[in-house]
C-alpha cells in the first residue's frame, strides 16, 4: 500500500478484495486495507451479505439501508478478521494494528455518509449503506498506545454495489481521493415536461415516472463549466443484484448520440455551468424502480431514482397499441364497468380502477417484489420484468393469495365472516391500500370480478393495455376432457358429484402484447385469469393464452390453453343419478350451452360489446365443430377422470316425447313473490302422463348451492301435442333468509313420461334490488366542493338496519367515503347528502354501494363532468 502526495490531490490506494461468503450464496463480503503513511494502518473487514446467514465467528449485527425504500436490512459484521482472511486468501496474514471489533448503526442526511473513527486498537464503523460513500478519517501521529489522531480530513470512497456481478479479483485497485475539482451543485429533473412527454402526468405521485424506449431530459449544475478532459458517465441499475449481463445494469458515457437498443446519454446543451442531458432507455428494459448514478472523473454520485414503465405509445415496445382511442381506453381510463348476471339477465356494475391514485403504482410494484419468483431468485425475476408475458403470468398468481400471500383471498361459500362480502367492493384502490397497510396480508374477500378488476388496475398502472372480459355460462373443466358433467337426482335436486361446474358468469382479463414465444400470428389480446381455479405448474395462475389460439383450438400452446378453451367451448353433459339403485343415466349432451355473450365495455362508452366471435366460430357451424375436434385430438384426458366409476351406466339416447321450459310471469324483485311457469308440451300424437319433480335453490353465481327454498311434485296429463303452463310460486318468506348478494335462485324440473327418459328443465332467475340513485346537485368544478345526493326507498314491510353507504371515485374523492345511514322504517325513503372535491377535470365516475341487513349489496354509479 502506497501513499502518494501530489500538488493537487492526495491519493490513498485501497485494495478491495470481495469474496464469496463461506456459508451462503448471498452477495460477497469485502475486505479493505487503508494506508495513510507508515504511522497509520488499518484493516477493515465487513460482511455486507443480506440475509440471516452469518460468516464463521460473525458477531455484531449491522444495519444496511435499502436505497429505494429506506428500510433497514439485516447484515452482520465479523470480529475475526485474521481467521477470515487466512481462510479466504489461503495464506497467513497478520494485521499491523488489529482487527475491527465492533460495528454500530447511525442515520445521516440524504447524502448518506459513512463515518469511520479510527483509534489505535478499535474502530467503530457506522454504516448507512450505499455503494458510494464518503469516509472521514482522523489522521496524524499515533503516539503512545490508545492516543487519538490529531487531524481530520474528508475523503470520498466510490466503489461498485456489493453484488455477485461486481466481484473483483484480489489485487484490483480502488482509490480514496480528495475531491477539490468538479462538483455537482444542483439537479433539475424537469418532472413536468418529462411526465407529459411520457404520458405519466396522470399519476398522483412526486416520483419521476417514465416509459421505456423514450428519452428523458434533466439539467445538472456544476461548480464550474465542463471542460475538455472532464469525463462524465452514468450508471443505471434496478433490483437488488444488478448485472450488465442480465441487462439490469448499464454503464455508459456522455456522448453525442443515442443507441436504439441500449442505455445512452446525450449532451443536449451547455450553458456555462449547467448541462442539459438526455438519457435514452431501450424499449425492452425491465420495468420498475431504477437508480441513476453519475460518474464525474474519478468519483461516482447518486443522482436519484425513477420508475420505468411499459410504453404502449412506442412501436418498438411489445405492448404497442396503434389505435389512439383504444390506447386511451385500455391504458389511461381509470374507471369502467364490469358485466355480471346470467345469459337471461345481463347487468353491469361500476368499478374504480384508480391506477393513477396516490401510492397505487408503488403498491403494484411491490406485488412483483412479493412474488414467489422474486423470493426464489430475485436477480432472474427482475431481469425478466422486461417481458409483459412474464409480468402478466406473475400477476395472475399474485392477485390471489392461494400460494403466496397475494392480494386477495377468494370466498364462494356465501358466508363472509372476518372479511367483506365481495359484492361490497367498489374498486381496486381500497383493496390494494388495505393489502399494503396490513403488512401485505391477503384482503378478505374476493370473487372473480374483484380479482379481474384488481388485475386490470395493476396492468394499466404498468402501461400494459388491458380490459375486463365476462363469459356467461362459463365452464370449469377440471379434467381436460372438454366436457362438463352436471348431475341431478330424480327429484330435481342438483348433486355435487363432479368437480366440474358451470358458472353463471366468470370474469377474467385480456392484456395486449406480442407473443414472441409463439409467433406473430398469436399477437394481440391475451387471456389472464387471476381467479384461483386450477393449478398451473404447481401454482394458482392462469395465462397468458392467446385469444387467437383459443379460437383456432391450438390448445397445445402456452399457457393454460385447454382450461381456457373449455371455459368457452366445453360440451355440457347432464346425468340423472339414482342413489337407491346406484345407477345414472346420461340425460343429454349440449354442444352449445357454454361460452355465451362474451362481453366487455365499449371504447369510450358504457355500452356492452360482444366479443364471442373472437373466441370461437359461430355455434353450430361446421368450423366450430372442426376446431372442437381439433382441440380434443390434441389433448390426453386425465387417467384419473371417470365420471361414472363404480356405478351402473345407461347411455341409451332417445328423442324425448315432451319438452319443457321455465318462463318468468311476474316482476323479479327482492322482497316480492317469485312467479314462474313451467311450460310443458307433448311432442307426439299420443296421450302422455308426465311426473314432474321440481326444486328451487338459492345459489352463488358460480353454481355453489346455498339452500333449498322450495320444492313440488305433480303428475300432469297431456293430450296429443298439448301445451300447458304449470304455475310456480316462491314466496319471500321462503327465500328471504337464504338469498345471497348475487340474488340468484336456480329452479329445476325433472320431467318423465311413463317408460321414457327424463327431461331436465333448468333456469336461474336473478332478483332485482331496489333502486339506489345518485344525483349531482350542482356543477362540478376542479378544487371546489360539490354536493351529491343519495336516494333510497325501503320497499319492505319491515325495517332495514345496519345501513352503510360506501362511495369512491378517482379524481373525485381521496380514498373512499363511508356514511352510516339510520335505520329505515317500512316504506321509508332515505335522502343522504355528502360532499366531494374534484381534483381533475373531465368525465369522472362516482361509484356507490349500499348495504344493510336485508340487502347485502345495492350498486349505483354516476358520471360527472368536471369543469376546469
Amino acid at each position: 500500500m502506497k501513499h502518494v502526495r501530489t500538488s493537487k490531490t492526495e491519493v490513498y490506494r485501497i485494495r478491495w478484495n470481495p469474496f464469496q461468503s463461506l456459508t451462503s450464496s448471498k452477495p460477497p463480503t469485502g475486505m479493505m486495507q487503508v494506508t495513510a503513511g507508515k504511522d497509520f494502518a488499518r484493516d477493515l473487514h465487513v460482511n455486507l451479505a443480506q440475509g440471516p446467514e452469518k460468516l464463521k465467528e460473525a458477531s455484531d449485527p449491522i444495519g444496511e439501508m435499502d436505497d429505494r425504500t429506506g428500510e433497514q436490512r439485516k447484515g452482520y459484521a465479523t470480529s475475526s478478521l485474521q481467521e477470515q482472511k487466512q481462510a479466504i486468501m489461503g495464506k497467513k496474514y497478520q494485521p499491523k494494528v488489529g482487527s475491527v471489533q465492533h460495528y454500530t448503526d447511525f442515520s445521516t442526511d440524504q447524502d448518506t455518509f459513512r463515518k469511520l473513527n479510527v483509534t489505535n486498537r478499535k474502530g467503530d464503523l457506522q454504516d448507512h449503506g450505499t455503494k458510494k460513500s464518503r469516509y472521514r478519517f482522523r489522521t496524524g501521529g499515533w503516539g503512545k498506545a490508545g492516543s487519538r489522531p490529531s487531524a481530520t480530513r474528508d475523503w470520498t470512497l466510490f466503489h461498485p454495489p456489493h453484488h455477485h456481478s461486481n466481484r473483483r479479483l484480489p489485487g484490483s485497485d480502488r482509490r480514496i481521493t480528495r475531491t477539490t475539482d468538479l462538483k455537482l451543485q444542483n439537479i433539475d429533473w424537469q418532472k413536468t415536461s418529462n411526465r407529459q412527454a411520457h404520458h405519466t402526468d396522470k399519476y398522483y405521485s412526486q416520483d419521476l415516472i417514465l416509459r421505456r424506449g423514450q428519452p428523458f431530459k434533466f439539467s445538472l449544475t456544476l461548480n464550474e463549466p465542463l471542460r475538455p478532459g472532464n469525463n462524465l458517465g452514468f450508471i443505471v441499475f434496478t433490483g437488488p443484484y444488478p448485472s450488465e449481463s442480465a441487462r439490469t445494469k448499464a454503464v455508459f458515457p456522455l456522448s453525442n448520440g443515442t443507441s436504439g437498443d441500449s442505455w445512452s446519454a446525450q449532451l443536449v446543451s451547455q450553458n456555462n455551468n449547467t448541462l442539459t442531458i438526455s438519457i435514452f432507455s431501450p424499449a425492452n428494459a425491465p420495468i420498475g424502480w431504477y437508480t441513476l448514478n453519475i460518474q464525474i472523473n474519478k468519483y461516482t454520485l447518486k443522482l436519484g431514482m425513477f420508475i420505468l414503465l411499459f410504453n404502449p405509445w412506442l412501436q418498438a415496445d411489445g405492448v404497442f397499441m396503434s389505435n389512439q382511442a383504444e390506447r386511451e381506453e385500455y391504458v389511461q381510463e381509470d374507471a369502467g364497468v364490469i358485466f355480471v348476471g346470467s345469459t337471461d339477465r345481463i347487468s353491469m356494475v361500476g368499478w374504480n380502477f384508480g391506477q393513477f391514485e396516490g401510492d397505487i403504482l408503488n403498491i403494484c410494484l411491490s406485488i412483483l417484489d412479493n412474488s414467489l419468483n422474486f423470493r426464489r431468485d430475485p436477480a432472474t425475476d427482475v431481469a425478466r420484468r422486461s417481458d409483459p408475458k412474464y409480468i402478466g403470468r406473475v400477476l395472475s398468481a399474485m392477485i390471489n393469495s392461494n400460494d403466496d400471500n397475494g392480494v386477495l383471498a377468494g370466498n364462494w361459500s356465501g358466508s363472509y365472516t372476518g372479511g367483506r362480502d365481495p359484492r361490497n367492493w367498489n374498486g381496486s384502490v381500497e383493496i390494494l391500500k388495505e393489502w399494503k397497510s396490513s403488512g401485505f396480508r391477503p384482503v378478505r374477500y374476493g370473487q372473480c370480478w374483484v380479482f379481474a378488476g384488481t388485475l386490470n388496475t395493476v396492468l394499466r398502472s404498468f402501461g400494459i393495455p388491458s380490459r375486463v372480459i365476462t363469459n356467461f355460462s362459463s365452464a370449469h373443466d377440471t379434467d381436460r376432457n372438454l366436457s362438463v358433467d352436471v348431475y341431478y337426482d330424480p327429484m330435481g335436486n342438483p348433486l355435487d358429484k363432479s368437480s366440474d361446474s358451470i358458472w353463471n358468469f366468470h370474469v377474467w382479463n385480456e392484456a395486449w402484447f406480442v407473443r414472441n414465444d409463439l409467433g406473430s400470428s398469436y399477437n394481440g389480446w391475451q387471456v389472464l385469469d387471476a381467479t384461483p381455479q386450477e393449478r398451473s405448474q404447481g401454482v394458482f395462475q392462469c395465462g397468458p393464452a392467446s385469444v387467437i389460439a383459443i379460437r383456432e383450438g391450438d390448445v397445445n400452446l402456452d399457457f393454460d390453453m385447454p382450461f381456457i378453451f373449455a371455459e368457452v367451448n366445453a360440451d355440457r353433459i347432464t346425468w340423472i343419478y339414482d342413489e337407491k339403485s346406484n345407477t345414472q343415466k346420461q340425460n343429454s349432451v349440449a354442444t352449445y350451452g357454454v361460452g355465451k355473450y362474451i362481453s366487455t365495455k365499449a371504447v369510450g362508452s358504457y355500452s356492452r360489446i360482444d366479443v364471442t366471435e373472437k373466441y370461437k366460430y359461430p355455434e353450430g357451424s361446421s368450423q366450430e365443430r372442426k376446431v372442437f375436434e381439433k382441440a380434443k385430438g390434441k389433448l390426453k384426458p386425465s387417467s384419473s377422470f371417470s365420471p361414472t366409476s363404480g356405478e351402473n351406466i345407461e347411455n341409451e339416447e332417445r328423442e324425448p316425447s315432451i319438452s319443457g321450459k321455465f318462463k318468468v310471469t311476474g316482476i323479479l324483485t327482492v322482497g316480492k313473490e317469485v312467479n314462474l311457469a313451467l311450460i310443458l308440451k307433448n311432442l307426439t300424437s299420443d296421450m302422455k302422463t308426465v311426473t314432474v319433480n321440481m326444486t328451487a335453490w338459492t345459489i352463488v353465481y358460480n353454481g355453489t348451492l346455498v339452500h333449498e327454498v322450495w320444492k313440488d311434485s305433480v303428475t300432469i296429463s297431456l293430450d296429443p301435442e298439448e301445451e300447458i303452463n304449470y304455475p310456480v310460486k316462491i314466496t319471500y318468506a321462503q327465500y328471504e333468509k337464504y338469498l345471497k348478494a348475487d340474488n340468484m335462485i336456480q329452479t329445476t324440473a325433472v320431467c318423465q313420461a311413463s317408460g321414457e327418459a327424463e327431461v331436465v328443465v333448468e333456469r336461474v332467475v336473478i332478483l332485482d334490488n331496489p333502486t339506489l340513485t345518485l344525483e349531482l346537485l350542482e356543477q362540478a368544478q376542479v378544487r371546489k366542493p360539490v354536493n351529491v345526493q343519495m336516494l333510497f326507498s325501503n320497499p319492505l314491510d319491515e325495517p332495514v338496519k345496519n345501513c352503510v353507504l360506501m362511495v369512491e371515485g378517482s379524481g373525485l374523492l381521496l380514498g373512499s367515503l363511508k356514511i352510516d345511514v339510520p335505520t329505515l322504517r317500512p316504506k321509508e325513503r332515505s335522502r343522504v347528502r355528502f360532499e366531494i372535491l374534484p381534483t381533475r377535470s373531465g368525465t369522472k365516475q362516482l361509484v356507490a354501494d349500499f348495504s344493510c341487513n336485508k340487502f347485502p349489496a345495492i350498486k349505483a354509479m354516476l358520471s360527472i363532468d368536471v369543469a376546469e
